[in-house]
């Protein structure tokens, strides 16, 4: 099961689609902000398809599966969330090319793989905060949250009655602390004001995560590498892209780090677009008003 929404009004050549997967742990609905006039992307001018990527609790997940629920889903990949996308624009949207693929943190991700899994069906790519691969920094975080829920008892191995709070708490703690800068968090969190800080994040993600969700997507993005089908060459891999790709870090970024999506940008002579603020990983949001405008030129081009 794959679910997702349509904003705006598809063309009569079917050639104005605009895809955009979710992060880690996102759903469409949270994206709704992103698009519109004067936004990421304006669904006047395009048809926007947010896609909700598989195990974020929306499309099929551990936490949703009747056939194979928790611990019994199947491990998957960030390929099988591009696959399983493919499968919806083609099969059910009837959809064979779009203008473009946007995504976001683990939606840059997947921006990547359908670069270069399915390199003529998009004209454009803009991968945002994403990698092509993790660093081994990425992957010492991504084991850390996978620890954090592993490690827990309130876990049980997946088998929990009620959400495991205290591994969803230390799940929320580890992604505050990364999220942004040191700077940024000094200069917007007083040390008196740091408790409600934290039970505040600690309670946004109790309420809207799912500890086994959490695992599978974690493991998805721990072994992606869209250089694997070509024996680990990224020059082999980035041989394939035929888009134009607008490549987005940020510089700051303690959760995807910059370098992989640099390096990948230069063999594939993309154009680039750093962010700079001290947000870190959340550099789209609080730099939408230098990125939306970038985005939507690169977009109209």
């Amino acid at each position: 099961k794959i679910c997702y929404r349509t904003i705006g009004t598809i063309n009569a050549q079917k050639s104005n689609g605009v895809v955009m997967p979710t992060a880690f742990m996102g759903k469409t609905g949270g994206m709704l902000r992103e698009v519109g006039p004067g936004k990421l992307v304006d669904s006047n001018k395009y048809y926007v398809i947010l896609i909700d990527a598989i195990g974020n609790g929306v499309s099929s997940s551990p936490s949703n599966s009747t056939a194979q629920p928790r611990m019994k889903f199947p491990q998957f990949n960030i390929r099988d969330m591009g696959k399983s996308q493919h499968e919806l624009l083609t099969r059910i949207l009837k959809i064979s090319h779009v203008h473009a693929i946007v995504g976001v943190s683990m939606g840059g991700h997947q921006t990547f793989q359908w670069m270069v899994s399915y390199p003529d069906f998009m004209d454009e790519a803009i991968p945002i905060v994403g990698s092509p691969r993790p660093t081994s920094y990425d992957s010492l975080l991504h084991t850390a949250d996978l620890h954090a829920i592993t490690f827990s008892r309130d876990w049980n191995d997946g088998n929990y009655t009620s959400e495991p709070v205290v591994a969803l708490s230390m799940i929320a703690d580890i992604l505050a602390l990364n999220s942004s800068t040191p700077e940024y968090r000094i200069t917007h969190t007083t040390l008196a004001e740091l408790p409600v800080f934290i039970a505040s994040t600690q309670n946004s993600v109790v309420k809207s995560f799912d500890a086994n969700n959490c695992v599978r997507q974690l493991q998805a993005m721990l072994a992606h590498d869209v250089s694997k089908p070509f024996g680990g060459s990224m020059e082999k891999a980035a041989a394939v892209v035929r888009a134009r790709v607008l490549v987005v870090p940020s510089m700051r970024d303690h959760i995807v780090n910059p370098q992989p999506a640099l390096s990948f940008a230069k063999l594939i002579h993309a154009r680039v677009f750093k962010l700079t603020s001290d947000c870190g990983h959340g550099a789209p949001g609080c730099e939408s008003k230098r990125l939306d405008p970038v985005v939507n030129a690169f977009l109209a081009e």
